[in-house]
């Protein structure tokens, strides 16, 4: 606007001086041209739209025109008193107060945060935890915010509840046994009896035979259960597949404990998927890079694997965490970075510097500390 009001003014000034060469009849020659277009233009338009710098030159030159023309302008008397009187209201104005209640854009994100995570909370109970956090909300609010996030009230959302979280909020209670088994150097077949803790991703390797039997199966079991002490009681469920080798002795041992055998469905690996999975892991990290001799080569390797699987590798469903990591520490970031080397240089292994904890033998430093 500013830059158009001073174009306009350039325009009129560098006018008046053209017009102050010229000879009185080609100025008054220009006068009557531009009366005749303005009353040509006044015919085919009845109220020209004019811009604020429009109105601002007509207002400054209107005081210097003679009283016959003022009847013949663009622009009345009244005219200008209304656009003075739009100039005061324009400087005395205010932003407008929207009616009703303020937004609510960090409230709305965590009201919904709360109903996603909590499916069995209902609107007052999630008003309840807000006003905890220093959040002030009506139960009111909190329903209309749900409704249009399209969630459901407290009863209808926990029951569309998913198997995914249905498996993870019963994870710490659910054990996985399988069978692995490792071609030696030699051709000969060995098997790998493991049991997994679900939600703590823990392995337990427990022994390693050519010839795996029943009794064999059921002896490991109860070595298990005595490792496992005080926390073998946290176990509610074990899940196998349909080996002959989990015979009925197998079941009982777990049943004295509590804990109730599941059989997943014939020929359904994926109803074992965590144990199918470790087994992958140990044979693309472990087992198909090295070359197994026997059953005492195996058992040190896959004993070996397992402290580094349990302690020193980071899994992504434990937020990049080890299993045997505490979830409340976090590491501060040091200058020196020490690697330990497991299976001989195979997997390696990188913690901070501890002066007060002596190194391992095979720990250096690391290129990237």
């Amino acid at each position: 606007m500013g830059l158009r009001l001073l174009y306009l003014i350039f325009c009129r000034l560098l006018g008046c001086l053209l017009s102050l060469g010229r000879s009185t009849v080609a100025n008054n020659a220009g006068i009557l041209a531009l009366r005749h277009e303005v009353a040509v233009l006044r015919r085919q338009v009845q109220r020209p739209r004019l811009s604020w710098a429009d109105r601002a030159v007509l207002s400054a030159l209107a005081r210097h025109l003679p009283p016959v023309l003022h009847r013949h302008r663009l622009v009345t008397p009244g005219t200008l008193l209304a656009w003075h009187r739009r100039l005061v209201r324009w400087k005395w104005r205010q932003t407008p107060v929207r009616p009703g209640r303020p937004p609510l854009p960090e409230e709305t994100a965590l009201i919904q945060s709360l109903a996603r995570e909590n499916p069995t909370w209902g609107y007052v109970r999630i008003q309840g935890e807000l006003r905890r956090l220093g959040h002030r909300v009506a139960a009111a609010t909190i329903r209309r915010v749900l409704r249009r996030s399209g969630l459901l009230p407290a009863p209808q959302r926990a029951s569309l509840q998913t198997w995914r979280f249905f498996l993870r909020s019963q994870a710490h209670t659910l054990l996985a046994c399988d069978f692995m088994h490792v071609e030696t150097v030699f051709l000969r077949r060995l098997y790998v009896f493991f049991i997994m803790e679900i939600k703590a991703r823990r392995v337990h390797v427990l022994g390693v035979t050519a010839h795996p039997t029943g009794a064999w199966v059921t002896q490991l079991a109860r070595n298990l259960l005595m490792d496992l002490g005080d926390r073998a009681g946290c176990f509610r469920f074990l899940i196998r597949d349909r080996d002959s080798r989990f015979t009925a002795a197998f079941d009982a041992v777990f049943a004295g404990n509590g804990t109730a055998v599941i059989p997943t469905p014939p020929q359904s690996p994926r109803s074992n998927a965590f144990a199918e999975r470790w087994i992958r892991t140990a044979r693309a990290e472990c087992t198909d890079r090295l070359l197994i001799t026997g059953e005492r080569h195996l058992r040190t390797v896959l004993t070996t694997y397992a402290e580094h699987y349990n302690a020193g590798r980071a899994h992504r469903s434990l937020d990049l965490r080890a299993s045997d990591d505490d979830p409340n520490v976090i590491p501060l970031p040091a200058a020196a970075v020490r690697r330990r080397q497991v299976l001989g240089g195979l997997l390696n292994e990188y913690h901070t510097m501890s002066p007060r904890v002596p190194h391992h033998p095979q720990e250096t430093p690391s290129s990237a500390a």
